[in-house]
C-alpha cells in the first residue's frame, strides 16, 4: 500500500509542477522543454547503457564479480522509465540517476544494503519436507548380438 501512496503522490505532485510552469511560459515552450529533457535523457540513457555494458563485458571476462555493473544496469533502466514519463519530476530524477557521480553514489548505497541483508537469511513462507535419499537398483542390460545374415 506504501507504494500505491508514493506513485499517487508523485502523479500529484508532476501534474502541479507542470500546471505551474505551463502557466509561467507558456504550454508550446513547456511541451518543447519536455520534449527536450526526454531527448537529452534518451541520448544519456544510450550513452551511459553502452558503457555499463562494456564494464559488465570485461567484469566476466576478467572473473570479477559484477555487482558494480548490475546494479547500474537496474538503475539505468529506472532512469530509462522515468525518463520517458512526461513530467519535470521524473526527468529530474532520471537525470540524477543518469549521470555517472551522482548514480555511484546511489549504487553504493544500494550494495552496501545488499550487503549487509546477505549475512541475515532470509525466510519466506515455507514447508520443510524431510526425505532420504534412496539409491535405486541397477539394472542389467542384456545385449543381444545381431543376426548374421546366411
Amino acid at each position: 500500500m506504501p507504494i500505491a501512496v508514493l506513485v499517487l503522490l508523485a502523479a500529484v505532485a508532476e501534474v502541479a509542477v507542470l500546471v505551474t510552469v505551463g502557466g509561467l511560459i507558456g504550454l508550446l515552450p513547456t511541451i518543447l522543454l519536455l520534449l527536450g529533457g526526454t531527448a537529452l535523457g534518451a541520448w544519456l540513457l544510450r550513452r551511459e547503457g553502452t558503457r555499463t555494458v562494456a564494464a559488465l563485458r570485461e567484469s566476466v571476462l576478467l572473473r570479477r564479480p559484477p555487482e558494480r555493473e548490475l546494479v547500474d544496469g537496474v538503475l539505468l533502466a529506472a532512469a530509462g522509465v522515468l525518463v520517458f514519463l512526461p513530467g519535470f519530476l521524473s526527468d529530474l530524477v532520471a537525470l540524477f540517476l543518469l549521470l555517472p557521480p551522482t548514480r555511484a553514489l546511489v549504487r553504493e548505497r544500494v550494495l552496501r544494503r545488499a550487503r549487509a541483508r546477505a549475512g541475515r537469511p532470509v525466510v519466506v513462507d515455507s514447508i520443510v519436507v524431510e526425505s532420504e535419499r534412496v539409491r535405486p537398483e541397477p539394472q542389467r542390460v542384456i545385449v543381444i548380438p545381431p543376426a548374421r545374415p546366411e
